[in-house]
């Protein structure tokens, strides 16, 4: 799984969830989508419990918002679908986020890029690869790999509810 090595500037997808400011790396986005008919899988795991149809392609769609113990939110005219391309186990996965907004494609200094901090975050911070200042913003540099390779383990539920918290 791809870390922020610290020296090196990266190109990313800007996406808001919940009011908060996220980004993935660029060369995970394959495409962005309006929302799209969602299969519901019974019994499934709750951060990935749906299908969608993505050219004919059957692919997993994920929803950040529970795997980060977020409140559930109907979807708005301005909510997507980004559609990735990863790396879990030196496999290679087609799978879709629910974001509330998509922005832009920029790129971050490394400069402009720091450690994620050991405390003071919401979110657990395995699933985050650095933290970047762009102006007065701070935007949460997601390891969309790792969020995705911990989603295939088994997880200790009392573990998640603490992170969350």
């Amino acid at each position: 799984m791809s870390r922020w090595n610290g020296n090196q500037p990266i190109e990313i997808l800007t996406l808001e969830i919940e009011g908060e400011l996220f980004a993935v790396e660029a060369k995970h986005v394959r495409e962005i989508l309006d929302l799209v008919p969602v299969t519901e899988v019974p019994n499934s795991q709750p951060f990935v419990s749906g299908l969608i149809n993505v050219r004919g392609k059957v692919v997993p769609l994920a929803d950040l918002r529970i795997r980060f113990g977020m409140q559930q939110k109907p979807t708005t005219v301005h909510s997507r679908i980004i559609v990735l391309e990863l790396d879990i186990d030196g496999e290679p996965l087609i799978a879709g986020i629910r974001a509330d907004k998509v922005y832009e494609v920029t790129e971050l200094s490394a400069s402009a890029l720091q450690e994620t901090p050991k405390v003071g975050l919401r979110w657990r911070p395995e699933f985050i690869s650095c933290i970047g200042k762009r102006g007065e913003d701070f935007i949460v540099v997601l390891d969309i790999e790792r969020i995705f390779a911990t989603s295939t383990q088994p997880t200790n539920n009392a573990s998640l509810d603490q992170h969350a918290a």
